[in-house]
């Protein structure tokens, strides 16, 4: 059994935990998550797998039960313990009974706050967790008895560093500006050069802030973000949506992105998103008709 984000919707929404961060963290933290799987073992003794497609930043990790596997593009790890999982590649986990998951998922981690840390150096493999965070909130995220303390927990370490860094490292100021705005305003035609003129700055010293920050570049960072709002807006609402919306020129450039997007290896065998692609292949309707 694979469950695919996009396509298993019913699975993603029920069987996981899943909140905001507090507003201060927003812009650093897209959300906080725990697998919540006691009741699917029984129809499901011999285990299944969740694929996910490319995202930006990348989530920490913090294994609360039995090893499980995690491939990365085409590179499988064995899970033992905690670590930390770039994600701007398509992911697949294999659950079995046994198994628990925390994570929390970052645009930004914070810990560029504390650390010289350089994200560009960590994005071909999965890390262990304890190179970026003290061994002591691990232990309290585990000691934790449910999902909603293991929140408070993460929010009541995180957001005294934002306040404490305020204003500080304008490097971190840039990028999480210009995601947050892309994000919002469906901005993603805008030049690197013209983003770093905003900025006074030159194009490679933008590019260097956004792999220090993202492990990627400005680039492929916001090139992800579109694609997967696309893909969102027309699995759940077809009806809808409109290539335009996302700066497309026009179908057949969208359809492309999208269909690079959505084919990877890991999908091979099963592909349940054909036939998305079979009905957006087909000659869109005119507007008003």
């Amino acid at each position: 059994m694979q469950h695919v984000e996009f396509f298993h919707k019913a699975h993603f929404e029920n069987n996981y935990h899943r909140t905001a961060p507090p507003a201060g963290l927003s812009h650093f933290i897209d959300f906080i998550w725990e697998t919540d799987f006691g009741h699917l073992w029984q129809a499901h003794p011999e285990g299944f797998s969740d694929a996910l497609f490319p995202n930006i930043g990348y989530t920490y990790l913090v294994n609360l039960g039995t090893p499980f596997v995690m491939q990365v593009a085409d590179q499988f790890f064995d899970m033992r313990s905690d670590g930390f999982l770039p994600r701007h590649r398509s992911i697949e986990c294999y659950h079995r009974p046994g198994n628990q998951l925390f994570g929390i998922k970052f645009k930004i981690s914070p810990v560029l706050f504390l650390k010289k840390i350089n994200f560009a150096e960590y994005r071909e493999y999965i890390f262990p967790l304890s190179y970026l965070v003290e061994q002591s909130l691990i232990d309290a995220i585990k000691g934790a008895t449910n999902f909603e303390e293991r929140v408070r927990i993460i929010s009541n370490h995180y957001q005294p560093i934002i306040r404490e860094h305020a204003g500080s490292l304008q490097e971190i100021h840039i990028v999480t500006e210009i995601l947050d705005r892309c994000f919002r305003d469906n901005d993603f035609k805008t030049t690197i050069e013209t983003l770093a003129s905003q900025y006074k700055i030159s194009t490679r010293t933008l590019q260097r802030y956004f792999e220090r920050a993202t492990s990627i570049s400005s680039k492929n960072a916001l090139q992800i973000m579109r694609i997967r709002k696309a893909a969102a807006h027309i699995a759940s609402s077809p009806q809808t949506f409109h290539y335009s919306i996302y700066g497309y020129y026009d179908h057949s450039h969208f359809y492309k992105h999208l269909k690079q997007f959505l084919q990877k290896s890991t999908l091979q065998n099963l592909q349940p998103h054909l036939q998305l692609l079979q009905t957006l292949h087909k000659k869109p309707r005119l507007d008003g008709m």
